[in-house]
């Protein structure tokens, strides 16, 4: 059997970046022979010369910002938000008797835009005839309407 070596290790202290990725620190002031002395790259006069000048984040001279230009937005987005299709009680009297009624025969209908989402019932409206309708959810009015009407819910 061939003799195990030991792997090279390498250290924290060892890694080092590639070449040319530090630069040295610019040291203004320092005599008119280093190229940055007199005004040390501040230029001639003004706010931004002076020593704690220059001006806040988003000023603009005094002129109204962009930040408070644009219409106010408060709140925040729900990233776990599922958004349903929704389909009142009311709508689905377009349905013969006794038809199970599922996604696939709603969107067929024009009643929902897509199969992709989860379908949720409401209670708006009335049902006068029993269907058996199957969908994600029911709201507790729209569940009574359909079994009041001699219909059945279940999950879809």
């Amino acid at each position: 059997m061939s003799s195990l070596r030991k792997k090279a290790q390498m250290k924290q202290n060892e890694v080092r970046g590639p070449g040319g990725a530090k630069h040295k620190r610019k040291r203004v002031g320092r005599g008119d022979g280093s190229g940055h002395g007199t005004y040390s790259g501040r230029g001639v006069k003004g706010q931004n010369s002076r020593s704690g000048g220059g001006v806040r984040l988003g000023f603009e001279g005094g002129q109204l910002p962009l930040i408070k230009r644009l219409p106010h937005r408060r709140g925040f987005t729900n990233i776990f938000r599922v958004q349903y299709n929704v389909v009142n009680v009311g709508k689905l009297a377009v349905f013969p008797p006794e038809t199970e009624v599922t996604p696939r025969e709603l969107l067929q209908a024009g009643l929902i835009g897509t199969v992709d989402r989860p379908t949720k019932i409401l209670g708006h409206g009335d049902i006068r005839h029993a269907l058996v309708v199957a969908a994600s959810k029911f709201s507790s009015s729209a569940e009574q309407k359909i079994v009041a009407a001699g219909g059945t819910t279940k999950q879809a």
